[in-house]
């Protein structure tokens, strides 16, 4: 059976992981936001046309849900900490391999590694929250999530003015210096860990010693895949509305697109408050109903808002909608809310990033074909408010205070008939 790790000391581990954790949530969307605003600059060496601009903009979903899955797996042979060195490494590489780029294919997977690290760092956090401050769980989830929001907006800024004075080369590769920063305080954590385990002559206790059996059994459980389409579906609506809301807002509102642009950024913003509050708010017993109802509500009264009446108040719709994605901090603290250990956590955290990222990659895809067909925005619209359903019959499921391990016992030792 798993253990539950040793407290750290307060000035000592638990300190440095501290550090490491906003070091590492400050390293998980750079690699997204530095490419989009200067793809012309970046065209000028490496050819890029539509097709293969969106091809990277679909990389990041795509890689997410991939390597989400894959991590769990990979815990199976390493420790978290160990993740977490190879996964900012790996980003840390590739930020210096898209700056050296001199072609497509380079430039592609370049970004594969790159998202793959980022991919790797999403579903390993939970987990590591869950293992350094298990008293603190939705404190910790706030701060992380609230600097991955605000640090999200960074490239974005600075990316243009560096590439115009240093050239687009250099306004890409400088992310790998955050990475390699990163890296130190989860190195020293995993060094003392050795040492600590050398000194007592203890096996290995971190690294998961569990059946190979207990991360599928994720699959098999209600409350892997209630979590996994609560976060899909959210993604699909943070997915869509950044690929398509500027366009769709101008023709359905008669913004011109520096305000559709603007109205983007306040969407985006939304993120902050929400990764602050909500976290905090869930851990506290009764809470989680009227989080999910709020988030759906929002969806719906934005929604429905946008389809009726565009053009009057439209920003306070954009606000609607960008309310709605309180879902996303949820499903974060709801992974160790509803596991009892790090292997627990880790294998729901992979199955639930996985799934939800393969799920809100398709809600760009999906809104395009349905304009394509329609010339309107009125399907993409109804879908997304179609979505909403699926969220909240998850968010029913998850109600039930039931934990991951419950679940995998109950299925490995079903209750047998007496007579």
């Amino acid at each position: 059976m798993p253990t539950t790790p040793r407290p750290l000391p307060v000035l000592g581990g638990r300190a440095l992981a501290l550090v490491g954790i906003i070091l590492v949530a400050l390293n998980l969307r750079t690699a997204v936001a530095a490419l989009s605003p200067i793809f012309d600059r970046i065209n000028v060496d490496v050819p890029l046309d539509t097709v293969g601009i969106g091809l990277l903009g679909t990389l990041p979903p795509l890689c997410f849900a991939v390597f989400g899955l894959a991590t769990p797996l990979l815990r199976r042979r390493m420790h978290l900490e160990t993740l977490l060195l190879v996964s900012l490494a790996a980003t840390t590489v590739a930020h210096l391999w898209r700056g050296s780029s001199d072609s497509f294919a380079s430039l592609v997977l370049a970004s594969v590694a790159a998202f793959a690290g980022a991919g790797v760092a999403n579903v390993v956090l939970p987990p590591i929250v869950k293992k350094y401050f298990p008293n603190r769980i939705g404190g910790m989830t706030s701060a992380y999530v609230t600097v991955m929001t605000l640090f999200s907006m960074v490239p974005a800024l600075i990316a243009v003015p560096v590439a115009e004075s240093f050239g687009w080369r250099v306004s890409v590769g400088m992310w790998a210096a955050l990475g390699a920063v990163a890296v130190f305080p989860w190195l020293a954590l995993w060094l003392r860990e050795r040492r600590a385990q050398l000194a007592v002559a203890e096996p290995d206790a971190d690294v998961e010693v569990e059946a190979p059996a207990l991360v599928g059994r994720v699959w098999r459980t209600r409350l892997g895949w209630a979590l996994a389409v609560l976060f899909g579906m959210t993604s699909m609506n943070v997915f869509g509305a950044f690929a398509w809301m500027p366009q769709m807002l101008t023709e359905i509102a008669g913004v011109a697109p520096a305000q559709a642009g603007a109205l983007l950024a306040l969407f985006a913003a939304m993120g902050v408050p929400l990764g602050l509050i909500i976290p905090v708010l869930a851990v506290r017993p009764g809470s989680a109903l009227p989080l999910i109802v709020a988030g759906v509500a929002f969806f719906i009264a934005g929604y429905a808002a946008l389809l009726l009446v565009p053009d009057v108040a439209t920003w306070l719709w954009v606000v609607l909608v960008g309310l709605g994605p309180l879902l996303f901090p949820l499903s974060l603290v709801m992974i160790n809310l509803r596991t009892r250990t790090p292997q627990g956590a880790i294998a729901l955290s992979g199955f639930t990033q996985g799934i939800g990222y393969l799920i809100g990659s398709l809600g760009p895809l999906l809104m395009g074909i349905l304009y394509e067909l329609t010339g309107s925005w009125t399907a993409p619209i109804l879908f997304l408010l179609s979505t909403v359903v699926g969220t909240a019959v998850a968010g029913y499921v998850l109600l039930r205070p039931r934990m991951l391990e419950d679940e995998w016992h109950e299925r490995a030792d079903p209750p047998t008939a007496t007579g």
